[in-house]
Parts: C-alpha cells; structure tokens; sequence
C-alpha cells in the first residue's frame, strides 16, 4: 500500500531545498480543480512558458490548462469529440487531449503521484538520492521534468528505439539518460536495469511505473475526474457512457475508468493492446511500434477484475492513421468526406496510442452495436509532437502517401475496422489475466505472494489506495505551511 510514514531529518532538508528553490506543491484537489489554486500563482504563471523548467508549472500538472504555449491560464478539460464521418459509428467516441501538460503528455501528473508522497513525507531525500524513472517513453519524460522542478536528480531509463525527440528532449533535462535494448515491448530488460542499479550502491529511488500506486491513485483522483467534467459537459438527455478505453500500458490511466464505473453504472472498461504482443488477449510476446504503451507483462497496478474487455489492435493501424490524419492527401480526403477543416486542425493532437486508442473505441463500439445515445470515453495521451521523425521514416520506407493510400487508409482502417482480436471477459477471463502478474511480479520482482492474493479478493484493495488522497494533500499543505512559500506571495 501507499506508504505515507514520516521520516523527520530528511523531510527538513527538502522543505530547506523548496525554500531555497521558491518550490510550492499544489495539491491534487488542485489539480483536479485549477479554481483552488490561489490567484497570485495564476497570475505569475502568465509570464511562465507551457513547457518552461520553473516550479510553477507543478500547478500546470492538470487537464484544464489553457492550449496555449505561454502565459495559459485554466479552461475546461481539453477534449475532441470524434464525428461519425471521421468514426464510421453512431456512438459518440469523446477523447481527453494530453498535449496542454507540460512535457506535452499525461504521463508527468503519474510521475507526480508517485514522486510527492515520497516528497513530503521525507522517504525521498533529493539532498541525497537521486530519482530513476524506468519507462518506455513518456512516463520518464514526466519523472525527469518533475525531478527538476522539485530539486531533484534524475536519471531516466527507456528503451533505445524509442523516438528520436524524446531523447533529444530528455538530454535537456535529465541527470542521465540510460538506454536498455529493444522497443517498447522491452520491459523486462528496463527492469533488469533497475535491479543493476539497485546493486550498485548508489543511493537511489526507482519509481517503477508499473507498480507504484501514486500512479494508479493520480489517474483515478484526477484523470477520472476531468473525464466527468467533459461528460458533464456534453451528456444529452437519454445518454449513456457505455465505455472507457485505454491502452493498458503501465496501468495507471486505465485506473480512470474504475472512477467513471462508480459514476456509470453502463460503464465498460476496455484495455487495448498491440496485436503484435497480445499479452492480455492470449499470454502473447512480441515486439510492435504503438510507443509508450508497455508489453510482455501485466502492470501490477493493473486492476484487471474491474476490466471487462481486450482490444488487440494491430500496429499498422494507428501507423496508417497518423499519416491520414498528418500528411496533405489524408487531410484533403477527409475533408472531401465532409470533415470540417476545426476537426481536421486538431488532427495532430494525437499521438500513436491515441490513434490506437481511437481505433479500440470504435471496434468497441461496433461489437456491442452502440447508437447515438451511447457515449465512449478514451485518452490521447501525447500528440504528434512526439512522433514528427516516425511520419519521415514512414515515408522513406513506403513511399509518399498518395491520395489512393488516403482512400484505403480511411475505408480499411477507420470504416472498415471489424470485431476481431477482441474478447469480453469472464470472471475467469479477468482471473487469467491477473494470474500472469504472479510470474512477472512474485518471482521475478519480490512482490508478496499474499498481496497479489489481496488484489483479487479483496475489493478494498484499491478503494484504500484512494483511501490516501485526503491525508497526502495534508501532507502537502504541511509541506507548504512549513516553507512559508505561499505566505510570501
């Protein structure tokens, strides 16, 4: 469980570290509702870049900042919803829109779940240890950004063939940069590597995405929350939210659909995968090209009893649908079939496993034959920013995309997506795929025999790890009373 026992020496020496470093933390309330942060930070985060290494972007850890690159202030949740021209279905298919966090994706409030409970407890001493951040992409990027923004050492781990601009990013701002082998299907060799450092003496913290529950707990607490917000926003009379679909990745988003399942009593939550390593649909391996989203293993934060459906969607799908949704013959097509030109703008707000995700929505909504009063919820959790130099190598291995690529990109692998590779799980469908974390997680990383036992059985297993959210923005208040920070402004 979430451990929140106070070390008293080294929690003095990082409140010294934030006075001296003008560092305030914002609380999840906070985050989940910007209108609490007080209005003399709002008004000097008008000066401070999106992206910008200054403290005061921890209060741009949220879904409701402005889209802008400097000086954005809070608005609603950013959100596209996907029109059936676009879809090939009548459910309403409503994605969040990860670009407006700083580092440009999601994954920096999971890497602020798990870092500021240490924080503020003084079980992590930046004064001391550095933190390591094992990830296939985006997650590191997130732990590298908060590590400076919080005084921290960092150094992040992520496979070699991941994208080009998240390493030349993370070389900006990252204490080191290690490079294990492989893809993003690589994540035991990521894991092997933490154990190598664990070995070596250094003083370190590895916050392993994968099993920290400050993740799981942030998307619950504050991603689950900005999904409602849209859903307030647009429900209509009669409607239903029937599902909620995310890449399974390390666990944590998909925690976001156990809230909207207490809010929803229709509400279906399904985990999307790579075909290439159907994991969760058959035990599979395999390596593929979705970034970011974690294979091989099950996550053990990963609630799979609450999961009710596998999606395994094939990687060339979401590899032909960035290049439709990017390159000039996909944009002229789309709006010959009546898109409108704010829609095909928007395109590029998302990344590979947004289009994975968007792909997943649609089978999803065609087995279970969704009308126009069904509502389906999903995530793009970074954007084409991230994935410029793929569309060049795209190119250079098959060619410009014509119009006639367009056509059959748009037919085969947006109307034409069918029901295949899926499976609506049992009792004993779920069960299975939570046993695969018995090999991953009690014989390989030492995790207790009995807790995996507690995640199947009991159910308050996961409702204690929200249990926590009220006494960690405690801890932060203390935290900030102490620095005298938020007096001073």
């Amino acid at each position: 469980m979430i451990d929140l026992t106070i070390v008293p020496d080294a929690l003095n020496r990082t409140v010294e570290l934030a006075k001296e470093r003008n560092i305030i933390i914002p609380t999840l309330k906070q985050q989940r509702d910007p209108s609490l942060i007080p209005e003399k930070i709002v008004d000097r985060l008008k000066t401070v870049g999106l992206w910008d290494l200054d403290p005061l972007n921890l209060f741009r850890i949220t879904w409701h900042n402005e889209p802008k690159e400097i000086g954005g202030g809070y608005t609603g949740v950013n959100y596209i919803e996907f029109p059936q021209a676009l879809t090939g279905v009548k459910a309403r298919i409503v994605a969040v829109v990860g670009k407006y966090f700083p580092t440009g994706a999601h994954k920096v409030g999971a890497a602020f779940g798990c870092l500021v409970p240490r924080l503020v407890t003084g079980q992590f001493d930046p004064s001391k240890q550095k933190a390591v951040w094992p990830s296939t992409g985006n997650y590191c990027r997130g732990g590298a950004y908060d590590s400076a923004l919080l005084g921290c050492e960092s150094i992040a781990i992520l496979p070699s063939e991941m994208s080009r601009e998240r390493f030349e990013w993370l070389q900006k701002v990252a204490g080191q940069i290690i490079k294990t082998p492989g893809s993003e299907s690589n994540v035991k060799e990521i894991f092997d590597k933490c154990w190598e450092l664990r070995n070596s003496g250094e003083d370190l913290v590895i916050f392993n995405q994968f099993d920290e529950l400050g993740n799981y707990l942030w998307h619950h607490e504050v991603t689950g929350p900005a999904m409602l917000d849209v859903l307030n926003k647009i429900m209509k009379p009669g409607n239903k939210v029937r599902g909620l679909v995310s890449a399974t990745g390390s666990g944590g988003t998909i925690a976001s659909g156990d809230f909207l399942k207490k809010q929803f009593c229709e509400c279906k939550i399904v985990a999307s995968e790579a075909l290439q390593c159907p994991t969760l649909l058959n035990n599979g391996f395999g390596a593929h090209r979705i970034e970011g989203i974690g294979d091989k293993h099950i996550p053990w934060i990963h609630n799979s009893k609450n999961t009710d459906f596998v999606v395994a969607m094939d990687d060339n799908v979401p590899m032909n649908l960035i290049r439709l949704f990017n390159e000039p013959a996909g944009r002229r097509l789309l709006k010959e079939k009546g898109i409108s030109d704010d829609m095909i703008s928007k395109l590029d707000l998302i990344g590979i496993s947004g289009a994975s995700n968007l792909a997943s929505a649609i089978k999803f909504a065609k087995y279970n034959e969704l009308t126009k009063n069904d509502i389906v919820v999903t995530v793009l959790t970074d954007s084409m920013d991230m994935y410029q130099s793929r569309l060049t190598e795209l190119t250079n291995e098959c060619g410009s995309f014509s119009d006639t690529d367009a056509q059959v990109v748009y037919s085969r692998d947006l109307l034409g997506l069918n029901i295949d590779n899926m499976e609506e799980l049992t009792y004993y469908g779920k069960k299975r795929i939570h046993n695969l974390k018995y090999y991953t997680w009690v014989e390989q990383q030492g995790k207790a025999y009995e807790e995996i036992q507690e995640q199947w059985y009991n159910d308050a297993y996961w409702t204690s790890i929200i249990d926590n959210t009220e006494k960690i923005d405690e801890l932060i208040e203390e935290f900030n009373k102490k620095t005298g920070l938020l007096e001073k402004l």
